[in-house]
């Protein structure tokens, strides 16, 4: 086995990281994310805590309609 840079003691994370924020008339209802993501602390109003994560990077990955009142947003970073 070979080593690149064994003298390295460890690397950034190079994968990526996951938000879902489901959200009911523009109310923050649920908010999950994956281990070690960097995380903002949330508003109660939706669209301020979208604004917050873009504004650190996020993009956002995919916007499923679950009801009419409700729905999930999925950002990557």
């Amino acid at each position: 086995m070979r080593f690149i840079n064994s003298n390295q003691i460890g690397q950034a994370w190079t994968g990526k990281h996951v938000i879902i924020i489901t959200c009911f008339n523009d109310q923050l209802s649920v908010i999950s994310k994956s281990n070690h993501a960097p995380f903002e602390l949330p508003s109660t109003n939706c669209a301020e805590t979208l604004a917050r994560y873009v504004s650190i990077g996020y993009k956002i990955h995919r916007i499923t309609p679950l009801t009419i009142q409700r729905v999930q947003y999925l950002l990557v970073l």
